[in-house]
Order: C-alpha cells, then structure tokens, then sequence
C-alpha cells in the first residue's frame, strides 16, 4: 500500500494522530483526512499545526484536520489531551503513536522522566490507557504504535550477530528509575522505550481482545526524519544529505502505518509487531509473562498516579 492509496472509506471515522506535523505523521493525517476520516492531531507548535491543518484542507477539499496543543513528554499535558478528546468526541476508532524522538545527550521532563523513555513510550501508553473508553465504544477500532527495530540491535551491523536493547525491570519501582545516568548511551535508551512500548502494546491487546480493539506495532524502516540527524555520528554529518537520499522517504515510511490502520484484511489483527508489512518477532524478552507485567505496572502507576 502507499501512503496516497488508503483503501476504504473513512468517512464517519475519528482518528488520533500523535506527532502529526512531523515528516511521517504530516503524510499519515493527510491520507487519512483525504479518505474522509476526521483527524486530531497532537503537537506542541499550535501554529505550525494549525498552518497544516489549512494546507490539508486544501489538498483534500475539505477541513478534517483538528489540533490538540501540548506537550507529550509532560504528564499533565497528556491528561488534559485526553480530557480535551474525550470531552469533544465520544469515539476514537484509529489512535496512531506515532510521536518519537532521540536526544544526543540525556535529560529529565519536568516529571523527572528520562526524555526517551516519556516521548517513545510513556505517552503512547498514556494515550492509549487514558482514552480506552473511547477505543471501545464504537468498534472496531485500531491502535498502532510506531517503534523500532532497534530494540532487536543496538549493536552497528558490522560488530557480530545482533544484540537486543537490554531490558531488567527487576527492583525498579518507579518509571524515573529507568534509563538511569549511570552508563548511559543515547541510542540504547531510545531502544529501550521503544521495546517497553511493544510490550505493553502486546498486554493492551491481550487486555482490549474481546473489546474490538486491535493493538499493534510496526517498525517503518529507517525513514529520512530528523531522528536520523540525532542518531547520525558526528562524523558522518558531512555525508547527511548522500545519507538521507538512500533512505525512506516520509511517504513510504507512512504506508506501513496506515496498512496497519486501514487495511480491511487486518481488522482482526492483534498482539503483533511489523517491520514494513511483514509480522516478525520482536525481542525474546517482550513474550516473556514476568516482564510484561512488570512493565504495565510500571507504566500504568505512572499514569494513574494522583496529582
């Protein structure tokens, strides 16, 4: 599927896009608005969001593009998002997580979160947790969470067989405990999110199974986005532009997310993890009972921790 081939009418539908001005989320709320959907997209730039929203409305012949304003490294802008939604909309059939960052160099959000951890994990799961009720009311309805195949290498290609993103949540009872300074590499924390965010993917789907909800990750490839600036080695930033031409474009990294939110052969689709458009294994340890509750506990008191 490409980006501009959405193959059903999603006219009637509500949708929720998270980074939905950046290079992939730009094509993913544009397609699905040109299908009919009703898009809300997130993002902290409320005029950048709103200057797309009039140019999609444009391209597609019609204003489908709502914009929520906040930041989704801070708890308290997620709750007020999904208060927002849920208080403007009474069904929520297609939540896209696809908001994702790297940092060069570790930092705390104002919760006292390392920053990959809250961008790529925590607040697709809050979304998720927080606006489930509107995911089950009008069934069915699709959750795809974006991640990356990083969490099945941190180690580069030419160092051996591959090495998943090591992952202990034994003796850790707080989300701030997590991507600690101590031996901290950048790329490594970013796996990590990512992984934490397929495992509790997998538990909202056992959870969601006999709700009509679907929940699945997909891995887009390697996408020429400003993730890749970040990840890039300082010494190869002089070759950033021979680089990117070799890379995905925002286009084609879009379909497989879409495929997994619109496609008509995938509706009973739950529990699994995409590179592209092939379901492949993700991480031992993300089958694994002991750290998959582990790590919606985890994730889940962060959330519902009172204010």
């Amino acid at each position: 599927m490409s980006a501009a081939d959405v193959p059903i009418d999603l006219r009637g539908r509500i949708a929720l896009v998270t980074g939905g001005t950046g290079g992939m989320g730009r094509v993913i709320t544009t397609e699905l608005a040109r299908a009919g959907a009703h898009v809300v997209i997130t993002s902290r730039d409320h005029e950048r969001a709103d200057a797309l929203r009039r140019r999609i409305a444009t391209d597609v012949g019609a204003d489908r593009v709502e914009v929520l304003t906040g930041d989704l490294a801070s708890r308290t802008d997620l709750l007020r998002l999904a208060a927002e939604f849920a208080a403007r909309h009474d069904a929520l059939h297609m939540l896209i997580n696809n908001a994702g960052a790297h940092y060069r160099h570790r930092w705390l959000t104002v919760d006292g979160v390392e920053a990959h951890l809250a961008v790529n994990h925590l607040a697709g799961f809050s979304l998720t947790y927080l606006l489930r009720d509107r995911l089950r009311a009008d069934p069915p309805a699709r959750v795809v969470n974006v991640v990356s195949a990083a969490m099945s290498n941190v180690r580069p290609p030419w160092f051996g067989r591959p090495r998943p993103v090591p992952l202990d949540l034994s003796g850790i009872a707080d989300v701030r405990e997590l991507n600690p300074a101590t031996g901290f590499v950048p790329f490594a924390a970013y796996a990590r999110a990512k992984l934490l965010a397929t495992i509790c993917g997998y538990e909202f789907a056992d959870r969601c199974r006999d709700e009509g909800v679907t929940v699945n990750a997909v891995h887009p490839g390697i996408v020429s986005t400003g993730i890749v600036d970040e990840v890039l080695p300082t010494v190869l930033a002089p070759f950033r532009s021979l680089i990117h031409r070799r890379l995905l474009t925002p286009e084609q990294g879009a379909s497989a997310a879409l495929r997994l939110a619109t496609d008509p052969s995938l509706t009973t689709a739950s529990g699994r993890y995409y590179v592209r458009d092939q379901e492949t294994r993700s991480p031992d340890i993300s089958y694994d009972p002991a750290a998959r509750a582990a790590a919606w506990q985890l994730s889940l008191k962060w959330v519902t921790a009172p204010d």
